[in-house]
This record gives C-alpha cells, sequence and structure tokens, in this order.
C-alpha cells in the first residue's frame, strides 16, 4: 500500500522503516521538507504526502495534529483511511491536551469522511516496530467507527509483527481517550522498569472450554 506518514520525528521514521520492510510505499510528510534530508526515508510537502497516501498516519504532536490536518484540508483526506498514533501531552509531559476527550476523537469530528483509526499510542517506537523482541507478546488496542477502516489497520499493524491474537478492537473512537490517557500510567511503568521499551497485555480467565 501507499503509505503517508506525517510527521518526521522517532515514531514516523519507526512505522515507516518497519512498513518498508514489508514491502510497502512509504512517505514522509513535512511542512519543511527540504530541512529534512538525510533521513533515508523520501520526504514531501503535507499536501503531496496526502495524495500520494492510500493510508495517511498522524505521527505529529497531539497538540497541533488537528490544525496541521486542517491544513491539508478535508477534501484532500475525505475517503483515506487516517492511522492517529499521537498522544497530546504539554511540553512539560504533566498534562493532556484533550483532557476531557481525546485526539483520535477530535480529528474524527473534524473530518468526518475520513476514517480514523487510533492505535498505537500505548508504547514506544521500538515496541511499535519489534513487538516480538519483547519477553511475552503483548497487547496492541483498536479504537474507530469504521469496521473496514479497522480491518486494514489490523493487517498493517500485522506486516509491523503483530499477530491478530494480540490485536484488540475495544470499541468506537470514543475509545481513543482511554488509549491516550495511558499516558500518564505509561510514563510511571517506565520509571519504575528503568526503560520505555515494555508492553502491556490484557490477561482474562480460561473460559468454560479451556478448564
Amino acid at each position: 500500500m501507499r503509505i503517508g506518514l506525517l510527521g518526521t520525528g522517532n515514531v514516523a521514521r519507526a512505522l515507516a522503516h518497519g512498513w518498508r520492510a514489508a514491502g510497502h510505499d512509504v512517505l514522509l510528510g513535512s511542512r519543511r521538507p527540504e530541512e529534512r534530508t538525510g533521513l533515508g526515508l523520501p520526504v514531501a510537502g503535507l499536501d503531496e504526502t496526502a495524495a500520494h497516501a492510500e493510508v495517511l498516519v498522524n505521527a505529529t504532536p497531539g497538540g497541533v495534529s488537528v490544525d496541521l490536518l486542517r491544513s491539508i484540508g478535508a477534501p484532500a483526506l475525505a475517503g483515506t483511511l487516517l492511522i492517529d498514533v499521537g498522544v497530546g501531552l504539554s511540553d512539560d509531559f504533566s498534562a493532556l491536551t484533550h483532557p476531557n476527550s481525546s485526539l483520535g476523537e477530535l480529528i474524527q469530528e473534524a473530518f468526518p469522511l475520513t476514517p480514523v483509526v487510533k492505535t498505537l499510542c500505548t508504547m514506544d517506537s521500538t515496541t511499535m516496530t519489534a513487538p516480538g523482541e519483547l519477553t511475552e507478546p503483548g497487547t496492541v488496542f483498536l479504537s474507530g467507527d469504521d469496521a473496514e477502516a479497522k480491518r486494514t489497520t489490523g493487517r498493517l499493524l500485522t506486516d509491523l509483527g503483530w499477530p491478530e491474537s494480540s490485536q484488540l478492537d475495544i470499541g468506537g473512537i470514543t475509545t481513543a481517550r482511554g488509549q491516550e490517557h495511558f499516558a500518564f500510567l505509561f510514563m510511571g511503568i517506565a520509571g519504575g522498569v528503568g526503560s520505555h521499551t515494555f508492553n502491556i497485555k490484557v490477561v482474562t480467565r480460561p473460559s468454560a472450554d479451556e478448564t
């Protein structure tokens, strides 16, 4: 697939490398592409990236994401799956920029013709693209209102090393706030284990058929 990633930071680059290794055509989008050379990945302007993409990925800082998407324009985004991996945090990481909602919800509200799927925001960029390097399988969550968009996102997650058994659909886009609000627990766990490269796993009681 043609995947356009909005942003050129660690997350965008990690995902781009992961999907390119799986055979996808990736393009990073930047407001100043002429300043983002030497990344080992193709970079273009935001409008060109959006026009190129079958799937767009928002990997920009959550506090500026909606305005950045508005600069591209709703017509250019209409009908294109947008995978949102951003979280809006204050500069000192002490507060969410969307404390009573989520970035995923705000993007979906601003662009109703663009199916939005929230995922991959409960982990660092290393875990996003190398889940198999952890000591055991973890869980990646999907939130979104469009079933086909979530199926496509699931296939792209599989390409990054996430088997279907590790993917958990938790419901509509309103559940994105649970993923994003996990950011504070993520930081606490990181302090406790002394690393940002970890993941969580949902475990349940065995079913009657398993006992």
